[in-house]
């Protein structure tokens, strides 16, 4: 894809979660599958953060992982493109008591060169695949060698190529959408508030890759892998039982093969040799 049009696709994608930005919470509010996959993601963190680093996010929306680590002390910058999404986090942050610092800043992870805040951070993370709004995510991940202390540890959370629980849906009958990452090359349409943009899917060996030599790789996990995708609707309330068992197994086998291939997501972390 052209940097032109990954640009346009960008500003869609802003658009699209600007609109979205006044109900978004409320759209995920009470959802069993995303608060589990909010609090793995945060769990990963945690044990790789060094108490009171300094944090840079990207895509970080209305806020919600920023002010969790935060209120643990933690200092953050917080940075998306959505401006929307951003107005919903300062309206939080007036009204949220934290011991860690967080500064807001509009930028997108494709144009971290013009960052404003120009120190090297200790960790950088970014959640639930808005780095998947872009077609040139080696650049991306080329770009963050820059912005990490020596020793320092990048953490992203990446919609995987490949989809267990999709591709099962290949024996409903649901051919296309068991196999659309299987045939994304070129990126797939999504759909949000009316508005249209592109997505892609990637592996962890592709961010791997693209982020040596400089990094290296300290432990990769599936999410949604045994636990079904948040977008089967209800599952956590109309099976307790089953999700109970399938969650003590995705904690048992999420970074153990092939299982951590599998997911609906990956959490991939580097750590920086260079």
């Amino acid at each position: 894809m052209s940097g032109l049009a990954d640009h346009i696709n960008e500003l869609k994608a802003a658009e699209a979660f600007t609109k979205q930005s006044v109900i978004f919470d409320q759209l995920y509010a009470g959802d069993s599958i995303i608060e589990y996959k909010r609090q793995r993601v945060r769990e990963h963190i945690l044990k790789n953060a060094t108490p009171g680093c300094y944090m840079l996010e990207l895509n970080c929306g209305t806020g919600e992982d920023a002010l969790y680590f935060a209120k643990r002390g933690y200092n953050i910058h917080a940075t998306d493109i959505s401006p929307g999404m951003l107005g919903v986090f300062r309206k939080k942050l007036d009204n949220a008591e934290h011991v860690g610092t967080i500064s807001i800043e509009e930028c997108s992870f494709t144009d971290l060169d013009h960052l404003n805040n120009k120190k090297q951070f200790d960790y950088i993370y970014s959640n639930f695949g808005g780095l998947n709004c872009t077609g040139e995510l080696d650049n991306v991940l080329q770009s963050l060698n820059r912005l990490v202390k020596p020793g320092g540890i990048i953490t992203l959370v990446i919609v995987s190529k490949f989809c267990l629980w999709e591709t099962l849906l290949f024996f409903k009958g649901r051919f296309k959408t068991a196999f659309r990452r299987f045939f994304s090359r070129n990126g797939r349409k999504a759909h949000v508030e009316g508005v249209y943009f592109k997505c892609w899917y990637y592996s962890p060996s592709f961010v791997k890759k693209n982020l040596a030599p400089n990094f290296e790789s300290i432990g990769t996990e599936a999410l949604c892998a045994i636990v079904p995708p948040s977008y089967f609707e209800n599952f956590a309330f109309r099976h307790p039982r089953l999700y109970e068992i399938l969650k003590k197994q995705e904690n048992k086998l999420k970074n153990k093969w092939p299982w951590k291939y599998m997911g609906d997501y990956f959490i991939a972390s580097f750590r920086k040799i260079n």
